[in-house]
């Protein structure tokens, strides 16, 4: 999937990873780190080195909670709110390029969740 991925967010600039994060925030900015870590099921050691990148590139900006100095905040600049049709566009892409109905998309969703969390025994 991420070699798919990769023509279409090349010329953004964006890595698979960084593209995960800005989707997440455009549906739900803006999120603590933690938070936004526990969604894309990143641990602490990758996500944050992540956002930093993001950061550094301009794509996003990282405050203190007002309400709660420990946590930090994840928000979107304007220039990556700016790209949004890009970026949401990216999956229509990917299926025209699969040749995958929305169901073939979904139900390869839930087949790539359920390999990264297989069920204990």
């Amino acid at each position: 999937m991420v070699r798919l991925h990769k023509p279409f967010l090349e010329p953004l600039g964006l890595t698979f990873p960084q593209y995960l994060v800005i989707l997440e925030l455009l549906d739900n900015e803006p999120l603590p780190v933690g938070e936004l870590g526990a969604r894309l099921d990143m641990d602490t050691g990758t996500i944050t080195p992540l956002i930093k990148r993001l950061e550094a590139s301009g794509r996003v900006t990282r405050t203190r909670d007002p309400a709660d100095e420990r946590r930090v905040l994840v928000n979107l600049t304007p220039e990556s709110r700016a790209l949004e049709a890009e970026i949401r566009g990216i999956t229509d892409k990917i299926k025209t390029a699969c040749q995958l109905s929305q169901k073939g998309l979904d139900d390869l969703r839930r087949t790539l969740e359920a390999l990264a969390h297989p069920a204990v025994e």
